[in-house]
């Protein structure tokens, strides 16, 4: 019973779920950064795929506006030929003048759409350099993606068995502490780097921070009668024999 439990067993016990975290740390540390590689690789890839989306829909806008313009040149040209079979038929100058102005005023438009066209053609080009580059760098990062997995894939394989025996272990001892001290074992915890809430004395130092400790205390650690914390760090501390 948690209740009846004495401080040496408290500290037994959480000595005995910090040494099952610490390799369960191994074990993720062995893993390394791959997780998070395979993760930006797949955002990448993501954020390429919707750029290469957003230029195949810019290229087909522009298209469309090449096709419009396109037409607009045969319409001002078939304007043309009528006027001009027009001026066969005019009676005086001013019709004439007229027609002319008008034919005048199609060339016009035939040649602002020509350069419409022209400059159409150049961003249609360079879009089209634009996908074609990015379709590259989806390619490169899709293979390097396939090649993480795998990598990650192979690592899990040799290890999750392990891990969920020691996560299992690890739920069983702390269903066996109070709760005050799980929370205060998790907060220290979270707050270290190495993941170190309990640490053994060694050498006369906190086994975490490496502060010298003061004789008197450590015979305060040995003798298991109170929880003892580092005065420097916050770790909970344990002498070096509380293994055995």
């Amino acid at each position: 019973m948690i209740e009846n439990q004495t401080v040496e067993e408290k500290l037994k016990l959480l000595y005995e779920l910090q040494t099952i975290d610490s390799s369960i740390d191994k074990i993720k540390v062995l893993r390394g950064e791959l997780p998070l590689q395979v993760k930006d690789l797949e955002d990448e890839v993501a954020q390429l795929e919707t750029r290469s989306q957003k230029i195949s829909d810019e290229l087909k806008v522009i298209e469309v506006y090449v096709a419009e313009r396109k037409a607009e040149i045969k319409e001002s040209e078939a304007l043309i030929k009528k006027y001009e079979e027009q001026q066969g038929n005019v009676k005086n100058n001013r019709e004439f003048d007229s027609l002319n102005k008008e034919i005048e005023y199609q060339n016009l438009e035939i040649q602002l759409s020509k350069k419409r066209i022209k400059e159409y053609n150049l961003k249609l080009s360079e879009k089209k350099e634009q996908a074609s580059e990015i379709a590259v760098l989806i390619k490169e990062r899709k293979s390097d993606l396939v090649l993480k997995r795998k990598e990650l894939s192979e690592i899990i394989d040799d290890t999750q068995k392990e891990e969920n025996e020691l996560e299992e272990k690890s739920k069983k001892i702390a269903a066996r502490i109070e709760p005050r001290l799980i929370y205060a074992y998790n907060r220290i915890r979270s707050n270290m780097k190495n993941g170190l809430s309990v640490v053994t004395v060694e050498r006369d130092a906190c086994g975490g921070c490496y502060n010298k400790i003061p004789p008197q205390r450590q015979l305060d650690i040995a003798s298991r009668k109170k929880i003892i914390v580092c005065e420097y760090c916050g770790r909970v501390l344990v002498d070096s024999s509380i293994n055995l």
